[in-house]
């Protein structure tokens, strides 16, 4: 029982993540309230799941990292604010050693992101894409940005199995 209430709260990630990364391709925005929702969760998920302290307290500091490169990101304007603030709270989730697999797999997926929406805005695929959805007609536009959320969300749910939670819970539930 005490398994499975731990399994379900490791869920929360995951399902928020593929949230944001939907309200990001669809409005090119990622509401404030799935970030605080991420580090809102991750605190009682940590300790149901018996991380101690100098865990927890490694997953603070890299998710404040995160905050800060983030922060330089959203600066610079190669990312919007709310995936500066998504990027931080996944990063606070999957600690270390997930989170270099997190900085991976999301760079790999904005190379993909990118060359995708290149293709999609090209004067050979935009009238295509054009006739679809609105969101993704705005994909296709030339000069729009890039819904960076999608492939954050990718990295973690990549890095997730590797996370010190997901690892917590299959030594105290072993299969």
């Amino acid at each position: 029982m005490i398994a499975q209430a731990q399994a379900v709260l490791l869920v929360i990630c995951p399902a928020l993540l593929i949230v944001a990364a939907l309200k990001d391709v669809t409005t090119y925005t990622i509401p404030n309230w799935i970030s605080l929702a991420l580090i809102a969760a991750f605190f009682p998920t940590a300790l149901a799941l018996g991380l101690d302290l100098s865990t927890l307290g490694l997953h603070a500091a890299i998710g404040f990292g995160a905050l800060v490169a983030g922060m330089a990101m959203f600066a610079l304007g190669w990312i919007g604010g709310g995936d500066a603030k998504v990027f931080a709270a996944t990063a606070l989730w999957l600690g270390w050693p997930a989170s270099a697999t997190f900085l991976l797999a999301t760079a790999l997926a904005g190379g993909v992101l990118a060359v995708t929406l290149l293709a999609m805005r090209s004067i050979r695929l935009r009238p295509y894409v054009s006739a679809g959805p609105s969101w993704l007609s705005r994909l296709a536009e030339p000069g729009e940005n890039v819904p960076y959320g999608l492939a954050i969300c990718i990295g973690g749910l990549a890095a997730f199995p590797a996370s010190s939670l997901v690892q917590a819970l299959a030594a105290a539930a072993p299969l």
